[in-house]
């Protein structure tokens, strides 16, 4: 099979967005932000959102490898044109997905450290014991101890929901544990967003090519081809 070693690797390009796609969506930092932010943050949406994107287009870029794959096995010309409308539909989700990327470039990194800054400042007023709690796991699940500020009035916050470790050693200020580790997240989403344009691209140039090839040799087969009367 010649187009095996093509198939295997968008196979595993699905794969690997699937797995990035349900460790984003799944993982316990993650679902911490969530869980906590309001209806009016935006981060529930964009989490929610990246996870059915990237499921869709795993499961478009699968579809598209294995149609490529019965095409070149059967010589099929249908089977070609609908393994390239997979790939132009992977194609037509990516680009907006990678502009998004640039024109909100900080609206995921902003609406985490919102929701950081609306629990920290609901557990300094005292107004509920439920927020302490969430803020406890916030610091356990980031391994950091609340934030930085000039007025020097939030060491008994920090007494209250950090891990008493964190406490005595001056744990990692929170919003910028957010920002770092949000940041490696971010830059290691969007180097595969860039290798799935790069290999839609070339999925739609091998089916494009496939197709012409089986449509020129199936014509080439009948030439020439005469019957006696």
């Amino acid at each position: 099979c010649k187009s095996c070693p093509e198939t295997l690797l968008f196979q595993l390009l699905g794969l690997s967005i699937a797995t990035l796609s349900t460790v984003t969506h799944y993982g316990l930092r993650f679902t911490l932000i969530s869980n906590v932010s309001l209806d009016s943050n935006s981060y529930r949406v964009i989490h929610h959102t990246a996870f059915y994107f990237g499921i869709c287009l795993s499961m478009t870029l699968i579809l598209a490898a294995l149609l490529s794959a019965a095409a070149t096995v059967r010589e099929s010309q249908c089977l070609t044109a609908m393994g390239f409308f997979c790939f132009a539909l992977a194609f037509c989700g990516l680009i907006p997905a990678a502009c998004w990327r640039y024109t909100h470039s900080t609206e995921v990194e902003d609406s985490m450290m919102d929701v950081y800054d609306f629990v920290y400042e609901e557990v300094r007023r005292n107004t509920s014991s439920f927020r302490r709690h969430e803020l406890t796991a916030i610091h356990e699940a980031f391994l950091c101890c609340g934030k930085h500020s000039p007025f020097g009035d939030t060491t008994n916050v920090e007494h209250k929901t950090c891990p008493s470790g964190q406490v005595h050693n001056k744990g990692q200020d929170c919003l910028q544990e957010i920002q770092d580790f949000l940041k490696k997240h971010m830059d290691f989403a969007f180097s595969l967003l860039g290798i799935a344009i790069g290999f839609t691209v070339y999925g739609m140039i091998l089916t494009s090519f496939l197709w012409f090839s089986i449509h020129f040799s199936s014509n080439l087969y009948r030439k020439g081809k005469y019957i006696l009367r």
